[in-house]
């Protein structure tokens, strides 16, 4: 199968480099599957019911959310209509939607795509990541009833990014971190067939600070004292994450990093 899954998507531009390069490139790279991180893209603060809309119209199969996963308050109630959108599985107990779930492509395949949140240097103390992706493998391994199998883990250190690639090898086509916009250069497949990168990130402005338009954050780490709103940046982003192929046991037998527009170098497969 050949997948994509896209970094954070940031505010206004980022939604646009969605809306001008999926569609073609779900063309170009013949792409089964296609996984959008999206908790950003309303406002730089979670994602409304209409942007996830719109994110699944540009050629999404599936959109992933994180710690801003209901900043917007109506996903408390849309994501519970949308199957296609996943909220972190350790984010609360009393969380409404799905913190996994199981797609059927076109073609027949089926694809796990999860999504957890990690608890180094995170604002808020989530529970355990490691328990709750267990429970998920357990009931869906990689060489059972799924083809392929997406992990979205949503955390600030790489090394809590890393252990986690380590620990999904061989039960992962693909372990990919989310939440620091910085997107790393160390796209790789791991010993057992598990495609890792450990951070795949943002898809909006580079010419900003982690997607925010720049004067305020500046002032902040130079005054200490805030002034005004953070703001999403408004110029050409980006779009930023990972292709992977995988083969008929799921595992993962080509990696590429992905960069289109925008800023940064171009890449992909």
């Amino acid at each position: 199968m050949n997948i994509l899954f896209l970094g954070d998507v940031m505010g206004r531009a980022g939604r646009q480099a969605i809306t001008d390069h999926l569609p073609r490139l779900r063309t170009l790279w013949d792409l089964e599957f296609v996984v959008v991180n999206g908790e950003n893209a309303t406002s730089g603060m979670g994602l409304s019911g209409a942007h996830a809309k719109a994110l699944l119209a540009a050629g999404a199969d599936c959109v992933t959310l994180g710690d801003h996963a209901f900043d917007q308050k109506d996903m408390l109630q849309f994501i519970e209509s949308e199957p296609r959108i996943i909220r972190p599985l350790n984010f609360s107990k009393a969380a409404p939607g799905k913190g996994a779930r199981v797609f059927t492509t076109q073609s027949g395949k089926r694809v796990l795509v999860t999504q957890a949140l990690g608890q180094v240097f995170m604002k808020r103390p989530f529970d355990d990541p490691f328990s709750a992706l267990e429970t998920v493998f357990r009931a869906h391994p990689l060489d059972g009833d799924i083809d392929a199998a997406i992990v979205d883990f949503h955390c600030e250190a790489t090394s809590e990014k890393m252990a986690m690639g380590h620990w999904c090898d061989g039960r992962a086509s693909l372990m990919v971190g989310t939440h620091t916009h910085v997107p790393t250069g160390d796209a790789m497949i791991l010993s057992r067939g598990c495609g890792y990168l450990s951070d795949a990130g943002m898809c909006g402005d580079y010419n900003s600070v982690i997607g925010m338009q720049r004067d305020e954050p500046l002032r902040r780490f130079i005054t200490g004292m805030p002034k005004a709103r953070f703001a999403p940046a408004l110029g050409a982003a980006t779009l930023s994450g990972v292709y992977i192929e995988t083969d008929a046991g799921g595992h993962a037998s080509r990696i590429e990093m992905v960069r289109q527009g925008g800023l940064l170098q171009q890449s992909g497969p």
